[in-house]
């Protein structure tokens, strides 16, 4: 099985190697199995692509937003007509089971250029502003050169919804993918020249964590945009700071979800489901606080404790399997060791807890967990694991569970499950989160923002507002008058 790209890298239209920088290697986590070998970007290859991308962004801001749009436009038919061979190959790089990846990856990324091609002829206008016999006008401009640096989780989407509204604004992209799943990211950038974009306008290099800072410090780079872990992201936002760079910074969280006794407990076990268990428990904004109301908690745990042992964990590339591989054996072994603190620290392990008999050979498979009894100050309450480890935890009333759903450093997201929509929007109203949902959850359309509160990040992902993040504001004043001055 293997899925080795033309070379590692794709500048200014064309797929680039160099040999001399470190070798990657992509890793099938269903098996073990080294699918790939990439180089990691030597500074050459680094000054390369950046100065393809500063010199195509001037031809790209000129052009106007309709045409830009549907550049965008014509990107996310190709990726619709390709979405089997695309999810095909998410599903190599990051071990999710195709029947998730073809409904949830490429497809997001489509849906978030086909959006932003849509609007961006419309939604960059700015304002007239009368001043007497004067008058002023504002509009939005692009920032230049963007650097996007993406999570391992969502590959293909990550690039999509960072190149959407960079490139619909009129800049241009250098985008770095995670080194453990370098794949996807190569072929967005190869339909964007297919779909008619200029040469240079979204370029990829792969790197590791010394390529990171190289791009952030370049000085002809204007914004940076990360997905990642939030000390990963104070690294970035404190480097970028120091030269003044915009940034947009999407981390991680310890997201509670919030379900009240008159809750449609079928429909709140599936959301802790969806918010603990797709993509095999690694999405940054799962609710892996469960707090449950104490008088339908038993009901609850018994409920949720059958449908998590019926989960099809196998071959990520049969349709039937629900559940895939941790994306590395490194992140396996991470979980399982916050696995052994919560039972060391005395929560309840309801059911799951280590790695499956119903798979064989190398894989990284882990079972999907939940424990009970978890209190606020136990590790696994407090630390982001991100994988398949749910912690449900006891409340009384209203105003207690707010409090202690607020308890942490995070907001990226929150959730409530409850009948009475007068207290659902009291409830949401005081979570301290960026992305919230009532009787549902991890629900990311391209239409509504997206991005977090607190240590969670800053700068919002998808709808109109993106755009606000990859552009700037340009006042002009017009004087109709002679020039005067008193001296």
């Amino acid at each position: 099985m293997k899925a080795q790209p033309q070379a590692s890298h794709f500048i200014d239209g064309e797929y680039v190697e160099d040999t001399d920088g470190t070798v990657i290697e992509s890793i099938y986590p269903a098996t073990g199995e080294v699918i790939a070998r990439l180089h990691a970007a030597t500074p050459a290859i680094i000054e390369k692509a950046i100065a393809s991308a500063k010199r195509a962004q001037k031809e790209w801001a000129s052009w106007s937003p309709a045409a830009r749009g549907r550049v965008l436009k014509k990107a996310a038919e190709i990726l619709r007509e390709r979405n089997r061979e695309l999810s095909e190959l998410e599903t190599l790089d990051t071990g999710k089971p195709i029947q998730e990846t073809i409904v949830a990856d490429p497809t997001s990324g489509a849906d978030s250029f086909e959006f932003f091609g849509g609007i961006i002829a419309t939604a960059m206008n700015g304002s007239q502003i009368p001043l007497g016999g004067d008058w002023a006008y504002t509009k939005r401009v692009p920032l230049g050169v963007v650097v996007g640096i993406g999570a391992w989780n969502y590959p293909q989407q990550i690039a999509c919804w960072k190149g959407a509204p960079a490139l619909a604004a009129g800049n241009a992209m250098v985008f770095k993918p995670s080194e453990v799943t370098p794949l996807g990211a190569l072929k967005i950038a190869e339909i964007l020249i297919e779909a008619g974009a200029p040469k240079g306008v979204y370029n990829v290099i792969q790197g590791d964590r010394e390529t990171g800072p190289l791009l952030v410090s370049h000085p002809d780079v204007a914004k940076v945009s990360l997905t990642g872990s939030v000390p990963t992201g104070r690294k970035v936002a404190g480097a970028a700071a120091a030269q003044l760079k915009h940034v947009t910074m999407e981390l991680g969280g310890k997201s509670p979800i919030v379900i009240f006794d008159d809750a449609d407990i079928d429909s709140a076990i599936s959301g802790a489901m969806l918010g603990n268990f797709y993509s095999t428990g690694q999405v940054c904004s799962n609710g892996t606080r469960v707090f449950v109301h104490k008088a339908i908690k038993e009901t609850f745990l018994s409920r949720l404790k059958a449908r998590t042992e019926a989960i099809l964990i196998g071959d990520p590339q049969d349709e039937a399997t629900q559940m895939g591989p941790m994306v590395s054996l490194a992140q396996r072994e991470k979980v399982l060791s916050y696995i052994d603190k919560g039972k060391a620290e005395g929560a309840t392990l309801v059911t799951g807890g280590g790695i499956p008999n119903s798979v064989t050979g190398e894989g990284f498979y882990i079972q999907p967990t939940v424990f009970a009894d978890v209190t606020d100050d136990m590790t696994i309450a407090r630390e982001e694991i991100f994988g398949p480890v749910m912690c449900v935890l006891d409340f009384d009333d209203e105003a207690e569970v707010i409090a202690r759903a607020n308890a942490t450093e995070f907001g990226l997201s929150a959730g409530v499950f409850t009948a009475d929509f007068s207290r659902a929007h009291r409830v949401v109203d005081q979570l301290e989160a960026g992305t919230l949902w009532i009787n549902t959850y991890n629900l990311c359309p391209v239409e509504i923002p997206f991005g977090g509160s607190k240590q969670s990040g800053f700068g919002r992902e998808n709808s109109a507002a993106a755009l606000e993040h990859y552009s700037e504001l340009k006042t002009v004043y017009v004087g109709m008058g002679k020039c005067e001055a008193p001296y």
